[in-house]
């Protein structure tokens, strides 16, 4: 009877846990640019905009406008949401955690790609070549961090900053 309870339990776990990843969400909307507080431009995908782009990634993100310096507000906003959603599986040298490091992430992926990994992470895992990769490497998929949009570009802006643009 035991065993029998046990089995149960596992089989419950394993359900709950494997039900919930294959939500898949389509985006309808008009492009638009959306300026976040720092008046950045932040363009997302209309009805005609390709649902995936190996360049971009799977996500709204087609265009994000960086600049050559780095935007030392946004980089401190980044450094914070990188202490409480990403230090605990990334480090921010090339040695790989649970994830792989970030040095050097910011030349080796456009931004657009970045931002829309961190916003997008289960359809970039099932459809991006290069996050696959990065998968079978790593061996652990990216949980969903319901990062904003904000969040997104303030972690790409602290990305820049740890590989060195000031």
């Amino acid at each position: 009877m035991k065993k029998l309870i046990v089995l149960s339990i596992i089989a419950i776990i394993m359900y709950a846990c494997n039900s919930g990843g294959s939500n898949e969400t389509t985006q309808t909307t008009p492009t638009t640019t959306t300026p976040d507080p720092n008046g950045e431009k932040i363009s997302t995908p209309g009805g005609d905009a390709p649902a995936y782009d190996p360049n971009r990634g799977a996500g709204k993100f087609t265009h994000v406008d960086v600049g050559d310096k780095l935007d030392a507000s946004l980089a401190s906003g980044g450094e914070k949401i990188y202490g409480v959603k990403c230090s605990a599986c990334h480090k921010l040298t090339e040695e790989k955690l649970v994830g792989p490091g970030w040095k050097g992430v910011t030349e080796r992926f456009k931004p657009e790609w970045i931002m829309n990994f961190v916003t997008n992470t289960d359809e970039m895992l099932n459809k991006d070549p290069k996050a696959q990769a990065l998968l079978e490497i790593c061996l652990v998929r990216m949980p969903n961090q319901n990062l904003t949009d904000n969040d997104a570009r303030q972690l790409l802006e602290y990305m820049r900053k740890n590989d060195g643009i000031k």
